[in-house]
C-alpha cells in the first residue's frame, strides 16, 4: 500500500481481530501463523489464543511503524476472494461482519479484495446499517427460507437484480415440485391453478367468492413471472435496474406466494 493509513484504535483493532481470528469461522491456528508472516508483523505470543494472539502483533506492528498498514495487509491476504473459489457463501458472510467494523475506520472491503473509503460510522447501528446485507433485512422480514435458499449467494453480494430472478424461480420450481408438471410460466400457473380443473387448490373453491380467489392468485402468479421473471430473464442488467426498496418488496412477494402454495391442496 502507497498510502499510510492511520493507527487504528485499540477497541476497533480489538474487534477486528475477534472477526480475523474467530474460534469457529476464522482463521485457523496455521493460516494464522502464515498470514501474520505474509504482512510482515511479528508474532508476539504463539501460545495465545488466536484473536489475543494476533491483536498483540498488531499492536506491536503499529507502534513499531506508525501505521495500520501491515494489518491491512493481513485483512486483505486472508480474505482474497481467491481463497474462497468454492465457498463464495462464506466468504460473503465474512466480509459483511468484517466490514460491520472496519466502518469505524472508514473503510470497506469490497467482493474484489480491495478497500473503498465508506462515511466513518460512530454509532452501532451506523456500522450495522452499513454492513448490513440484503439477506438481514429479508431474514427480518421472515421472508420464506425457499426464497432465501435460491438466492443466498446473490444477496450476500447485494445483487439485486440477480436475486429478483432467482426468487421468482424459487416459486416456479417449488410449483413444479407438487404437480410434477415441467411446464413454466403462463403455462404452469393457468395448469396448476385453473378454477374448473385444479391441480392444486387455495381453498374449497366451494362458493364464488372462494373460486374468485383462487382465479386471483392465479392471476397474481402469472403477473409476478410476467414482470419480474420474464424480464430479469431477458433484459440486460444495465437496462433494468432494481433498487433495494424494490427488491426487498418483491422478495417479500415470493415469500407470500410461496406460503400460499405451501397451504394449497393437492386435488
Amino acid at each position: 500500500m502507497s498510502k499510510k493509513f492511520p493507527l487504528i484504535k485499540p477497541n476497533i483493532l480489538e474487534s477486528i481481530c475477534e472477526v480475523v481470528a474467530d474460534t469457529s469461522k476464522g482463521l485457523t491456528g496455521s493460516e494464522l501463523s502464515k498470514a501474520i508472516l505474509d504482512a510482515k508483523m511479528k508474532d508476539i505470543n504463539p501460545e495465545m489464543t488466536k484473536w489475543k494472539r494476533l491483536y498483540n502483533s498488531c499492536v506491536e506492528v503499529q507502534n513499531r511503524t506508525g501505521y495500520s498498514n501491515n494489518i491491512l495487509t493481513l485483512i486483505q491476504k486472508s480474505y482474497h476472494p481467491s481463497r474462497f473459489l468454492k465457498d463464495k457463501q462464506t466468504f460473503e458472510e465474512r466480509r459483511s461482519e468484517l466490514n460491520e467494523v472496519l466502518s469505524f475506520i472508514g473503510l470497506k472491503l469490497s467482493d474484489n479484495g480491495k478497500y473503498n473509503p465508506v462515511v466513518k460510522s460512530e454509532t452501532i447501528s451506523d456500522a450495522q446499517q452499513r454492513a448490513t446485507s440484503l439477506l438481514k433485512k429479508l431474514e427480518d422480514r421472515n421472508v420464506h427460507p425457499h426464497v432465501l435458499e435460491f438466492c443466498k449467494s446473490e444477496l450476500l453480494q447485494e445483487n439485486y437484480f440477480h436475486a429478483v430472478f432467482e426468487a421468482t424461480k424459487s416459486v416456479a420450481d417449488k410449483i413444479r415440485q407438487l404437480t410434477g408438471l415441467t411446464d413454466d410460466g403462463n403455462s404452469l400457473v393457468v395448469t396448476t391453478f385453473n378454477v374448473n380443473n385444479p391441480i392444486l387448490r387455495i381453498n374449497d373453491l366451494s362458493n364464488e367468492t372462494k373460486k374468485s380467489e383462487q382465479k386471483g392468485f392465479s392471476n397474481l402468479l402469472t403477473g409476478f413471472f410476467g414482470m419480474f421473471r420474464n424480464t430479469t430473464a431477458h433484459a440486460p442488467r444495465i437496462h433494468w435496474t432494481i433498487e433495494e426498496p424494490d427488491a426487498l418488496d418483491i422478495m417479500t412477494m415470493a415469500s407470500m406466494l410461496h406460503r400460499r402454495i405451501d397451504n394449497a391442496e393437492r386435488v
